[in-house]
């Protein structure tokens, strides 16, 4: 096909994609609740796990947003320096922002900052937000589509430390945030922590880590240690399913980290609620795709 006809593709591809993740859950989320809840010894919590349970076969069932806040679209583009298409993305993947809100419907969420007014069509000014990797001698593009929703975005925050709080400041930081935000977010939580060299960087690997799939580890031996460790001492408080009280409090910790200047050390945290809805999808140079994130899914 020729370019225009495989934007068009694409678009629609994208669009329609976007609107199952509305409604449908990525397949590790939805095994994690049901691990979960199969778990959970508190009488209310498990009310609520089965609730979140029925709350997801109505929503497929019902082709419906499996929660009325389907967030600001944000996409991670991880594309081949060589894909083929790189100068129309950016134009396509607001489009299919457009056309998904229309047709899924999505709820209008994106407000232009300062002038205070709903666009309507969930895009806008920077919206959707896109973050770029360009891959070296690749032809294809990876595309993780996140709807990065109110509740789940509160507890978002990032500090740049004193070298000598080191990694110990760095647990602090994510296990304070969790006392005092954690609850608001919807649990149990995906927890994304940066830990890099500046404020801008750690939060960028936040976010990039609530892209991993749960029960997936960080390459670094010492970092993966450390996400055991966060989410054995966030579980134990105990928040539960919707902050209620319960056995566990995450579905778990992804640790993405950088570099960092020897006299500081950043870390943000972003947080997915229970609801994380996030897809993966890899377009090949000739626009044939293949859906990694939702089995049963095919174009």
């Amino acid at each position: 096909m020729d370019k225009q006809e495989q934007v068009k593709q694409m678009t629609t591809i994208i669009a329609d994609f976007v609107g199952h993740m509305a409604k449908v859950l990525p397949d590790d989320v939805q095994a994690k609740i049901k691990e979960l809840a199969a778990d959970e010894k508190n009488p209310l919590a498990k009310t609520i796990y089965e609730t979140m349970k029925t709350n997801m076969k109505l929503a497929k069932e019902l082709s419906r947003p499996s929660c009325q806040d389907t967030g600001v679209l944000q996409y991670w583009v991880k594309c081949g320096a060589n894909y083929p298409l790189l100068g129309e993305l950016e134009g396509i993947l607001r489009e299919a922002t457009a056309i998904a809100t229309q047709q899924t419907p999505l709820r209008h969420n994106v407000v232009e900052t300062f002038d205070e007014y709903n666009t309507g069509k969930n895009i806008g000014t920077h919206a959707p937000y896109v973050m770029w990797d360009i891959v070296p001698d690749r032809d294809d593009v990876e595309i993780f589509p996140y709807m990065a929703g109110g509740g789940c975005s509160l507890p978002g925050s990032g500090k740049t430390l004193m070298p000598g709080e080191g990694y110990e400041g760095v647990a602090k930081f994510v296990l304070d945030l969790m006392t005092s935000y954690g609850l608001n977010a919807c649990p149990p939580l995906l927890v994304g922590v940066g830990v890099a060299t500046s404020i801008d960087t750690a939060a960028l690997f936040s976010k990039k880590a609530l892209m991993r799939p749960i029960g997936s580890h960080n390459p670094n031996e010492k970092a993966a240690y450390m996400e055991e460790l966060l989410e054995d001492g966030i579980n134990k408080l105990h928040l539960g399913p919707q902050g209620m009280g319960g056995d566990k409090s995450v579905m778990g910790v992804n640790i993405e980290n950088g570099a960092r200047h020897p006299s500081v050390i950043s870390v943000a945290v972003n947080v997915g609620c229970w609801n994380h809805r996030r897809g993966h999808l890899i377009f090949d140079k000739d626009g044939h795709v293949q859906v990694l994130s939702h089995s049963g899914v095919n174009y």
